[in-house]
């Protein structure tokens, strides 16, 4: 494409940023400005793995924060000569995306329901209840179909926000984590996880969320600080004295296996081996020891329960401690009386059945104080308790039977091998690897990948059930990977016909959905075309770019490097930039849940597009940024002076911009400029957006304020002399044709403007500038900015108009400056009005000092 300069620019008589942005993202489109050229090779793509935001709601602020900081360096890229493929997903699939369903069209999920065909939802969708117990029962496949059909709805609506923003994605290429490509590619994987022996089937102790009930992974969780009251209880040991043990789960006496404490304990030395009888139930429980009791916490003795917190799995792994479960997945007490409790024990349960763990609780209480067994009153505390980080209900643990990736939990050689991943990597800013780190070294337990859960991506199995119809969990039926994607709920398997399905002899599906981050941590291989579109896969993998928050570092960009190093032995991208939080006023992350966020529409068009960029950009990569309404209005004026000095520029008249024979002033800028050149590229190339934004903003404020004032005169021909009217014309259109490429990838709507004012072709697909070379002495410019600051200080000091004429100004400088300061006389002379200008060394000078005589 030519980006020649025309000889007569079209400029608007009256130039504004206000509409730019519709006028020129249908023109980007029309003209396929940011279409992938899969024609080139590797080595001259430069492929993002963008972060597919979830389709649930509306996007805030924080989404157009860091997505800007992507586009930055995309654009920078596509400038660089870079064929860049720029995809956009959308993360569709999972919980964030039920909850929206379930309230926006007051529905909920039932999979025991049959599929009614032409289903439509309470209202048509329009305000649907939003308390469950007035959400209307569906079919799991009538659920789905409500899914799909409100996504579709929201990604359009965040297309069109994206495209406002200026985002130069290539919308050719796009995908969405449950459409049929992405479910081919997860349960791809998946299977071959399987068949290398990296996925497998566990029953086990499960952190479980009993208001979505599901389980939930490790990376899942967040600790928030509850209130809660340690109870001190009376264990009876053999001799019939008591062992006071501290909880703050008394509740869970009946689920009691074992009562633990230090080895190096002195005070409870004699009694590991023994054992203790529990207050109010009566069961007979060992004591042991292990080295994750606290001799500090409480009174040094711990009861251990199957199962209140992940300390009690840890015990009861390690020291083969038997399983008493009390809790169901509902969150309330099993209905039915444990077999390990009898008499006075099984009457006391009697009372706690079918209550939930709240109930529970305060029923536990009355009993430990009717008996005696509760010393003192419960002491209030305030302590950390693990909640999923979508939920709002304590987590309970049960254990369950569900399918796990290993990720180096509890394999030493391949957490290595991970962590040297995660040194492979090329970090920005380089500091975030330690969060990488961290969180692979203080893994405790494999990949949980499986939901128990409706729209997402099924597992991709069946079983076979026995004589009596209970499933081979052992034995799973795999599809071939050629009849991908599946269903296991609704396609039979090979072999076997649908009225098989749930009979003995026949088959049952897997009822589970994977974890949402088992599906975009694979983003790179489905938006790539992974064994879909081997071209387009050997042309962009492994990526250039993950661009992503850094709160998720330990899920979704830790799950893809497992992905991508177990099934392609290598890293699925080569740099990671990692953003940071937007903050509100009181310094707390924005955020949908929390309901402090700010959504953009109404910014983008009070501050336009590039405003809100601007604001964007400068906030610096990796840290929390406040969100700044200041910081837009600054960006939108000055995008007004990129409009209004180009303007000024272009207007002066045809001029042949490789004229060489320039002034000295000229020359010093154009060389000065350079030097921002070389830094901006530098900060780019080190995906630094907000250095390179700095350092070329602040050359254009001193070339708008100090240059272009300096040589307006004689750029205009009023000083009659025909080459310096030609000096200046040259470099002032150089400088705006450099300036305008180093403000695109930050600024993209004003500067295509000015752009198409004087130039063929699109700013964003121009050369990114490279240095002049321009023989000039980079200090002159800043000498001249600093001598018309001068004249211009004097007559602030003399309360003088900018614009009055003055007789004679005496200039003081160091004897070595005087050179440069009479070289810029005639530019100061018609800038500041002044006609007579005299140069005096001065060995006591400090700098340039003005007077007017």
């Amino acid at each position: 494409m030519t980006h020649a300069s025309r000889i007569e620019p079209a400029i608007p008589d009256r130039p504004t940023v206000d509409g730019l942005d519709e006028v020129w993202v249908t023109r980007w489109e029309r003209d396929g400005v940011y279409r992938f050229d899969r024609t080139r090779p590797r080595a001259e793509v430069f492929s993002i793995d963008t972060p597919p935001p979830t389709v649930s709601g509306s996007l805030h602020v924080g989404h157009v924060f860091s997505y800007t900081h992507t586009d930055v360096i995309a654009r920078y890229q596509r400038m660089r000569g870079k064929a860049v493929f720029y995809p956009m997903g959308w993360d569709d699939n999972g919980l964030p995306t039920e909850r929206r369903v379930q309230n926006h069209f007051g529905v909920r999920c039932d999979p025991s329901l049959p599929y009614e065909p032409g289903f439509e939802p309470p209202s048509g969708g329009a305000g649907g209840a939003r308390a469950a117990k007035d959400q209307l029962p569906v079919s799991r496949r009538n659920f789905i179909e409500l899914c799909e059909r409100l996504t579709v709805e929201d990604e359009r609506a965040f297309e069109e926000l994206w495209r406002r923003l200026g985002l130069s994605v290539d919308w050719s290429h796009g995908y969405q984590t449950i459409d049929a490509a992405a479910r081919r590619a997860s349960q791809r994987a998946f299977l071959r996880n399987l068949a290398r022996g990296e996925a497998y089937l566990a029953e086990a102790p499960t952190l479980w969320d009993v208001t979505f009930r599901t389980a939930v992974a490790q990376a899942e969780l967040e600790d928030r600080e509850r209130p809660g009251a340690y109870h001190d209880l009376a264990f009876t040991r053999g001799d019939g004295e008591p062992l006071l043990i501290a909880t703050t789960r008394p509740e869970l006496l009946p689920a009691c296996v074992a009562v633990v404490v230090h080895p190096d304990d002195a005070r409870y030395s004699g009694l590991v081996g023994s054992a203790v009888r529990t207050p109010v139930f009566g069961v007979e429980v060992p004591v042991v020891a292990h080295r994750l009791a606290d001799p500090e916490k409480g009174t040094g003795a711990a009861m251990v329960c199957t199962f209140g917190d992940t300390t009690d799995v840890t015990w009861w792994r390690e020291l083969a401690l038997p399983t008493r479960p009390v809790v169901g997945r509902d969150g309330r007490f099993l209905p039915d009386v444990p077999g390990w409790l009898d008499g006075a024990g099984a009457a006391a349960y009697e009372q706690l059945a079918g209550a939930t763990v709240h109930t529970a609780r305060q029923r536990v209480v009355e009993q430990l104080r009717e008996t005696g067994e509760l010393r003192g009153e419960p002491r209030t505390v305030t302590h950390p308790v693990k909640f999923y980080e979508k939920g709002d209900r304590p987590l309970e643990i049960v254990t369950t039977r569900q399918w796990y990736i290993r990720n180096g939990g509890r394999d030493d050689d391949l957490r290595a091998a991970l962590l040297e991943r995660g040194r492979e990597l090329d970090w920005h800013p380089a500091h975030m690897r330690v969060r990488y780190e961290n969180w692979v070294s203080g893994l405790n337990g494999d990949w949980l990948i499986s939901r128990q859960r409706f729209f997402g991506v099924p597992i991709p199995l069946w079983y076979p059930l026995d004589a009596s119809g209970a499933p081979v969990h052992d034995q799973p039926i795999v599809p071939a990977e050629t009849d991908l994607p599946i269903d296991p709920s609704s396609d039979a398997p090979p072999g076997f016909t649908e009225a098989q399905r749930g009979e003995p002899g026949g088959f049952t599906g897997d009822p589970d959905v994977m974890d949402t981050w088992a599906t975009s941590s694979l983003s790179p291989h489905i938006a790539g075309g992974w064994e879909s579109d081997d071209d387009l896969f050997g042309r962009v993998f492994p990526m250039d770019l993950r661009p992503q928050a850094h709160e998720i570092i330990r899920t979704w960009l830790f799950a893809s490097v497992v992905r991508s190093h177990l099934e392609n032995g290598a890293l699925p991208w080569r740099h990671a930039a990692i953003s940071g939080w937007i903050l509100d006023p009181d310094r707390k992350k924005m955020s949908k849940s929390v309901g402090n966020v700010v959504t953009p529409v109404n910014l983008l068009e009070q501050y336009g597009s590039d405003g809100v960029r601007y604001w964007a950009a400068s906030g610096r990569p990796g840290a929390d940024t406040a969100f700044d309404p200041g910081q837009m209005k600054i960006g939108r004026r000055l995008a007004m002076k990129i409009l209004n000095v180009s303007r000024f520029v272009l207007g002066l008249g045809a001029v042949d911009e490789s004229a060489t024979a320039m002034l000295p002033l000229d020359r010093a800028m154009l060389a000065t400029l350079d030097g921002v050149v070389a830094d901006a590229t530098r900060a780019l190339d080190d995906y630094d957006y907000t250095r390179a934004l700095e350092a070329t903003e602040r050359f254009f404020w001193d070339f708008c304020d100090d240059y272009v004032e300096l040589v307006k005169a004689r750029a205009y021909g009023e000083d009659g002399d025909g080459a310096g009217a030609v000096s200046a014309r040259a470099a002032l259109r150089r400088a705006l044709s450099v300036q305008l490429r180093l403000f695109a990838p930050f600024l993209p709507f004003v500067t295509e403007e000015v752009w198409s004012w004087w130039r063929d072709g699109s700013v964003h697909l121009a050369p990114w500038p490279a240095a002049s070379g321009e023989p000039g002495e980079p200090g002159l410019f800043p000498a001249a900015s600093a001598l018309i600051g001068a004249v211009r200080k004097a007559k602030t000091e003399a309360q003088l108009s900018m614009r009055t004429e003055v007789a004679r100004a005496v200039v003081r400088v160091r004897p070595g400056d005087t050179d440069a300061v009479r070289a810029l006389l005639g530019d100061v002379r018609a800038a500041g009005h002044v006609a007579v200008v005299d140069v005096e060394p001065d060995e006591t000078a400090d700098g340039i000092a003005v007077t007017l005589t």
